[in-house]
């Protein structure tokens, strides 16, 4: 048999010999490589999806319990159906009512409300807008086509000229009780048709008009 050969420097190479399932680099022979963990991703709909879940849906409900606080104690918006108050409000304007005016002063002469429907307005209409023409203990009547307030003519600065007012019989307002009319004096079912309307029965008013765009502003 032939001597293996030597390297230089007198060192003798050895063959390397793999045991069978050896094990893998740096462990000891016939050892099994540790096995790396991952951390798995959250399967979707797990704890992290709940929770968003959840706070979308704190957010969706929050959201609606304050929209149902102003629209009931603040503001409501309102959507005019008839020209009763042309030209001041037209068809399809929307405006917006403060519902906490009256509650910190009284209802003033020339304002622009909102009340419940009454018994003698058109059916299937909940809610009205009108201007307030007359206040409680005055006396209202209508001669030479124009309004009178305890026997003197009202100034309507906010009609178009030449509006003319059909004459109606006075009538003395009871405490607590508003006439209203339509600046639309020739088409407006109002005070003149339903009587005077009550305090309670005043939604807000209206001092906002939010549509169209082209008129948006204070009123």
């Amino acid at each position: 048999m032939e001597p293996l050969p030597s390297s230089p420097g007198g060192a003798t190479d050895v063959p390397v010999v793999t045991q069978p399932g050896g094990g893998g680099e740096g462990g000891p022979p016939g050892s099994t490589p540790p096995e790396s963990h991952s951390p798995e991703p959250e399967k979707q709909g797990g704890p992290r999806g709940v929770r968003i879940a959840a706070e979308w849906i704190g957010l969706v409900v929050l959201a609606l319990v304050i929209e149902l606080l102003i629209k009931t104690f603040l503001f409501q918006a309102f959507f005019i159906p008839s020209e009763s108050m042309v030209p001041t409000l037209r068809v399809h304007d929307r405006v917006l009512v403060n519902k906490l005016s009256y509650k910190l002063h009284p209802v003033h002469r020339g304002d622009i409300v909102v009340f419940k429907a009454p018994e003698g307005s058109d059916p299937g209409i909940d809610d009205l807008v009108k201007r307030v023409i007359g206040l409680p203990g005055e006396t209202v009547s209508a001669t030479n086509g124009h309004v009178d307030i305890d026997g003197k003519e009202l100034p309507e600065p906010y009609l178009p000229k030449g509006t003319i007012t059909t004459s109606f019989s006075a009538v003395r307002l009871p405490p607590d009780h508003y006439w209203v009319m339509g600046d639309n004096r020739g088409n407006s079912k109002d005070s003149r048709v339903f009587g005077a309307i009550t305090k309670k029965n005043i939604v807000g008013r209206v001092f906002f008009r939010i549509w169209p765009f082209s008129r948006l502003g204070f009123m």
